[in-house]
């Protein structure tokens, strides 16, 4: 129950690109949980992106901040699009920017599961017997780093050249609730079977950000999470094992830039980024409510949009973490992920998973298998 009432606040933002296209399974899962199985929600929906500029005027407007600060959690589909950069000005799409909503949410740990399905293992382009069993998470901090670090920009020098800046800074207070986290998150897979294990990525080699990264973690492991086993890993040498041996991971912490980009490697893992869901959670606050996002890592795909092709998995299974991190309903999350593996376990395949040659089915007739494949549940 919603510390405000008596349902859970939840609103969607669909985005651009196929971010409209998902996020319209999204809402019917949604609904489902609902109607059907009683599910605490009372669903919003703003415009985002250059729908709210074509209809506003603005990426902004003061309705859309209201719905923002009042949701118990952000549904969100994807951003950004290939009109955005001639149709609105720089300054106002900074004002609109995924970045910035991050940032203004304070959603500083973002979650990436990565966990083999075994109907996909012949859909990752690596060998069946490497992606076997692997079920790993990357906790990514999200609201620091060189994405935000100050000064930043472009400038032209007295000799004609350019010059392009941008600044990789972290405070130790970001680094260590991060990494409490994240030990926090490991305790609790422990608790569920799995190894409680976190390694932590850096590249403390060649940057004294990421050294004090390296100790930050060391110094808190030993003061608070002794029980937990924990490694640190240059961020190339990560690259390479996600590919090696990625069953060697559990809770992968790391920053921004390289949770952005390590974690879309392991996307590899279960076959398509359209399968990787996200939250991004923020501090418990007194009522130990966390501001959520929940968004696929996919991106808006401009070059397939509007062709009803898009995976919508990675948005629903983004919403199986909405109902065990916000509403605090893990059996219905579990339902819903156990409605995923069956529909592709019937041989189910939008064009990103699906075989070459082979047919494939629409993102709407992918978010109608889900809803069928729970109703039989």
């Amino acid at each position: 129950m919603s510390a405000r009432g008596n349902a859970f606040r939840l609103l969607i933002l669909p985005g651009d690109g196929i971010g409209k296209e998902v996020m319209v399974e999204v809402r019917r899962v949604a609904e489902w949980f609902r109607d059907r199985r009683g599910a605490p929600i009372e669903l919003g929906e703003r415009p985002f992106g250059l729908a709210s500029w074509d209809a506003f005027g603005s990426l902004m407007p003061d309705e859309t901040r209201a719905a923002i600060e009042d949701a118990d959690a952000i549904l969100f589909g994807a951003m950004d699009s290939l009109d955005q950069a001639t149709k609105i000005p720089p300054e106002e799409r900074k004002k609109g920017s995924l970045l910035r909503l991050r940032k203004s949410l304070d959603t500083f740990a973002n979650l990436r599961p990565i966990k083999a399905v075994p109907a996909l293992l012949d859909a990752s382009t690596l060998r069946r017997e490497i992606v076997d069993g692997v079920d790993l998470v990357f906790v990514r901090e999200l609201t620091g780093g060189v994405y935000f670090g100050e000064p930043r920009g472009v400038e032209t020098l007295p000799d004609g050249r350019e010059r392009g800046v941008n600044t990789h800074v972290y405070h130790s207070d970001e680094v260590e609730r991060v990494a409490r986290y994240a030990f926090e998150l490991a305790r609790r897979r422990r608790a569920q079977g799995g190894p409680g294990r976190v390694h932590s990525v850096d590249k403390g080699n060649v940057m004294e950000a990421g050294a004090m990264w390296r100790r930050l973690m060391q110094r808190l492991h030993a003061a608070e999470y002794a029980d937990i086993e924990l490694h640190h890993m240059l961020a190339d040498n990560c690259a390479m094992q996600l590919i090696r041996w990625p069953r060697q991971f559990d809770v992968i912490v790391t920053d921004n830039l390289f949770g952005d980009l390590l974690s879309d490697c392991g996307a590899m893992i279960t076959g398509s980024l359209g399968m990787l869901p996200s939250a991004s959670l923020g501090p418990a606050g007194a009522d130990g409510r966390r501001r959520a996002l929940y968004e696929p890592i996919h991106g808006s795909a401009p070059d397939i949009a509007g062709r009803g092709i898009a995976n919508p998995l990675a948005a629903i299974l983004s919403f199986a973490m909405c109902l065990g991190e916000t509403l605090h309903l893990p059996d219905e999350a579990a339902r819903l992920e156990r409605a995923v593996d069956a529909v592709l376990a019937a041989g189910l395949r939008t064009a990103d998973l699906a075989p070459r040659g082979s047919a494939s089915v629409s993102t709407r007739a992918m978010g109608e298998a889900v809803i069928a494949a729970l109703e039989r549940a």
